[in-house]
């Protein structure tokens, strides 16, 4: 197979996978929760876990600082594929911009995650050795893509 073409097949594949994974990890299915949807999903994973009032409040606080970082990450977009489509309305890819989003996006993060880790630590600290067994065999048995 010719250079070029091989070249231009690669190129093509990859820029496929790359736009086909951005737009399945951007499909937004929490977007619209309210605090009682929120508050569902604290109370089934209490419940489930057999939380007591303290454990419940470190979940609380974690849901929190996910909430946060999750808003902070997003940034002011409604749309999260809008900032990846305008690296691409040029004729050639916007590099600088695909910097500048992923600058954005890992500040962020950076900014964020200690608290983050901070309050899921807290959280799990605070589960007792059946607890902490039953999260574990949980995520053990989701360990695909966010359980899918």
């Amino acid at each position: 197979m010719k250079n070029w073409l091989r070249t231009t097949l690669v190129t093509l594949f990859g820029f496929s996978l790359l736009s086909g994974l951005l737009a399945g990890c951007s499909r937004d299915h929490h977007a619209d929760w309210s605090a009682d949807d929120v508050a569902k999903v604290r109370d089934r994973i209490a419940g489930k876990m057999d939380l007591d009032a303290a454990q419940t409040q470190k979940l609380d606080a974690l849901i929190a600082q996910l909430q946060v970082l999750r808003s902070d990450i997003k940034g002011t977009s409604n749309d999260p594929r809008a900032g990846f489509a305008t690296l691409i309305t040029g004729d050639t890819f916007d590099r600088n911009g695909a910097q500048k989003l992923l600058d954005e996006k890992t500040s962020a993060l950076q900014q964020d995650g200690p608290q983050v880790i901070t309050a899921l630590a807290d959280f799990y600290d605070s589960l007792n050795p059946d607890q902490q067994r039953k999260l574990r065999q949980k995520l053990e048995r989701h360990k695909s893509w966010f359980g899918h």
